[in-house]
């Protein structure tokens, strides 16, 4: 196997969740040059552990040609043939794209679903590669080596927001968590926001250290230094599971067991598909909880 390309769209924790796979295909084959064509911002994560040498944007309008029954382009065709392997995880309801890789022909081709249908979501992703003979190790993928020692000042990173309203906890919630994290347990607090954060969301980062909108490498940098993460169902939080920091998570619409990180240190709240029934002395005492251990 000498040239691999991933096929993988999606958000920050779409790609984190694919991890275990990078990783299981990157271990077989140490040498192989492996491409992604995705989330080209998240894909930094990848590139930075080696898991993968090349990243392509997903917006590129060359793979529209791929969804397009009509023959590729010729240079296309030609370039796609250079790989000994291609792995979908794009959407592909109809086999449009599947039909541009024949079966017996090269590139060997190989597919599963974008939306998860096994439990946890990355060993969805890693289903194909039993194709292969190829088994991941863990369904998780360590993205930093984590040194917070216990004599040092507690700090905790805090991220109000996702990637929709309907998984977020009410801000005033959040605001009374950050004051008794802050005033009560005398925590240093990070404060993690995006672009899809809400002002009021954003109007947190009075609490403590803002973290709005850092490159990806740098925040994970930040989050390793944490003794703890309160958050949602969110990219963020896989990114700071990834980085080994314990998390207390607040689910709402979505399923744990799908989507949460599958590690022991992960602690998840739900109480049905609205957050407003989770309370503030239920976060309040899993991340007391939590500190214990």
């Amino acid at each position: 196997m000498q040239k691999i390309l991933v096929l993988r769209g999606g958000a920050l924790g779409d790609l984190i969740v694919t991890l275990p796979a990078l990783a299981a295909l990157r271990r077989r084959w140490p040498t192989t040059w492996i491409e992604l064509a995705g989330n080209i911002n998240a894909s930094i994560l990848a590139l930075d552990t080696h898991l993968i040498d090349v990243a392509h944007s997903q917006h590129e309008a060359r793979w529209s040609s791929l969804f397009n029954p009509e023959p590729l382009p010729t240079k296309f065709a030609s370039w796609l043939r250079a790989f000994d392997l291609v792995l979908n995880y794009w959407p592909d309801p109809d086999g449009v794209l599947a039909g541009h890789f024949p079966e017996k022909s090269a590139p060997c081709f190989l597919s599963a679903s974008a939306q998860p249908e096994e439990a946890p979501a990355a060993a969805h992703f890693c289903a194909p590669l039993r194709t292969l003979g190829i088994k991941p190790d863990s369904f998780m993928f360590q993205l930093r080596a984590r040194s917070v020692s216990r004599a040092e000042k507690l700090r905790i990173a805090v991220h109000p927001g996702s990637g929709s309203a309907r998984k977020n906890w009410p801000v005033s919630r959040w605001k009374d968590l950050c004051a008794w994290l802050r005033d009560t347990l005398g925590a240093s607090l990070l404060i993690v926001t995006g672009e899809a954060e809400p002002e009021d969301a954003r109007a947190l980062a009075g609490f403590g250290c803002a973290a709005h909108q850092l490159p990806l490498l740098t925040l994970s940098n930040e989050l390793a230094s944490c003794h703890l993460f309160v958050g949602h169902d969110s990219g963020i939080s896989h990114l700071a599971a990834a980085c080994g920091v314990p998390c207390v998570l607040l689910f709402g619409p979505t399923i744990p067991s799908l989507w949460a990180p599958p590690t022991s240190f992960v602690r998840v709240l739900k109480s049905g598909t609205s957050l407003a029934v989770i309370t503030l002395a239920e976060v309040q005492h899993a991340v007391a909880e939590c500190l214990k251990k």
